[in-house]
């Protein structure tokens, strides 16, 4: 992790040695740029809306967001939303397309680029959602219930990864970085199972609309058509499109981040040569053709996370979380929820589910010749196990997709947030005490694109 004087510049505000830039604004991007960051902000969020759901004042939370939002555009109205649905269907799908950003990167440039290095994380991601979904339906065979299986699949990244940034050197650094591909392609499974088991009645109309200017996206970069602009225009009306058709509109998002160029338009030694070869006293054109030149050898994947990445981890997820997380635990609930097998689906999916599935899956794929990552233990394997059983946030995701009684949703809620903590548990007692502290240093040279834990997922 590099120090803070890499985050700033020592001539910006936040460099200097005034009593409120060292005081404030220097442990404040110390924190932003911490790896458990988004975790603590989203634990911040899930807590406050819990208290708030069990406060005096709790039916002001729900009145909150169920407000309704109507919007009139020339005589046409617009989708009405809640503020909880603008969250979920409006905010989240940039969620998803920072997503979409990120397993582009990691099929065209990253770990997932090469096949023998993403096939054990693969088969390890595979078993982590077979097996909880197995666990749930054991209990939750028939009736609305059913269709809940989808909930202890998910992973959340900030949270998972956060668990392994707490214990520091005492995991390895290849344990990371095995975690966060099995992530990524933990968020591909659930994508496809959002966009092809929780989708709603079609309307053809609209999802030709969303088709048609997804193609025109597509020609467009295909064209070297470089304006971000158009894409930003374009891609509001194919995520109003998907919205109306019946395809839940973060699908769009994930859709947009995928289509986005993953491999720069300049070569990067052009740039350089550019700016090395810059006047003393350079006019508006030549800074202006240096900045383009510097700009365009960086992919347009890597720019968009970068800029979206802190919006989407430090401001919607924990909004998300803040307007999903608050359930009412009064007596009768918990006591619903302790007999509740939907509530021991989700539990008994994620915690044990997932780190079984995880390394059953792998230990079975050890038999045909691939083999655990040099420096990870089974012990450590397993505690990686628990800390994907961290669901939280896409698993929230899913609940509020596949039911429509409120009350099988809090259960479903209440199962989330006991296993999340649980997992999580886990996770720490495992790993600590299967490494050993300062036992790992070294940065495999495969982390070159290091994630710094606050995705979404």
């Amino acid at each position: 992790m590099a120090g803070p004087e890499y985050l700033f510049q020592r001539e910006t505000f936040a460099g200097g040695d005034r009593w409120l830039a060292r005081f404030v604004a220097q442990p404040i991007l110390r924190f932003v740029h911490r790896e458990v960051a988004s975790g603590v902000l989203l634990l911040v969020a899930a807590t406050t809306a819990l208290i708030w759901a069990n406060s005096p004042w709790s039916q002001s939370y729900f009145d909150f967001w169920h407000t309704e939002i109507d919007l009139t555009v020339g005589g046409y109205h617009v989708h009405p939303l809640s503020l909880e649905a603008f969250v979920n269907d409006g905010l989240m799908a940039m969620f998803f397309f920072v997503v979409g950003l990120e397993i582009k990167r990691e099929l065209v440039t990253g770990y997932l680029s090469t096949v023998r290095a993403a096939t054990l994380p693969a088969i390890a991601a595979i078993g982590g959602m077979v097996v909880p979904a197995l666990f749930y339906v054991v209990f939750n065979p028939t009736g609305e219930a059913a269709s809940g299986w989808g909930i202890p699949m998910a992973t959340d990244i900030a949270f998972a990864v956060g668990v392994v940034a707490l214990l520091g050197s005492r995991v390895p650094p290849i344990l990371k970085l095995f975690l966060l591909t099995l992530a990524i392609v933990d968020d591909i499974g659930a994508i496809a199972v959002i966009a092809i088991f929780y989708a709603g009645d079609l309307d053809l109309r609209w999802l030709a609309v969303a088709v048609v200017l997804t193609v025109l996206v597509r020609m467009l970069a295909l064209m070297k058509v470089w304006a971000l602009e158009v894409y930003w225009v374009i891609g509001l009306v194919i995520w109003y499109a998907t919205l109306e058709s019946g395809v839940h509109a973060t699908i769009a998002g994930v859709v947009l981040g995928l289509l986005t160029p993953a491999k720069p338009l300049l070569d990067r030694t052009k740039a350089q040569d550019m700016v090395d070869h810059l006047p003393d006293d350079p006019s508006v054109e030549q800074v202006h053709q240096a900045s383009f030149l510097v700009q365009e050898s960086v992919p347009v994947t890597e720019r968009l996370e970068s800029l979206l990445h802190p919006f989407t981890a430090f401001l919607i997820v924990p909004i998300f979380a803040l307007a999903n997380a608050g359930v009412p635990l009064s007596v009768d609930t918990v006591t619903e929820a302790a007999g509740s097998p939907v509530t021991w689906g989700v539990i008994l999916g994620l915690v044990v589910g997932k780190p079984l599935g995880i390394a059953l899956f792998t230990w079975v794929a050890t038999l045909f010749g691939f083999s655990l990552p040099e420096g990870m233990n089974w012990p450590q394997f397993v505690g990686m196990g628990f800390a994907a059983g961290i669901g939280f946030t896409v698993s929230i995701f899913i609940t509020g997709l596949a039911f429509d009684d409120g009350g099988i949703t809090d259960l479903a809620k209440i199962g989330i947030l006991v296993a999340s903590g649980a997992a999580g548990g886990a996770a720490l007692a495992l790993l600590w005490f299967s490494g050993k502290r300062g036992a790992h240093t070294e940065v495999p040279p495969e982390e070159h694109h290091s994630h710094d834990g606050t995705s979404a997922s």
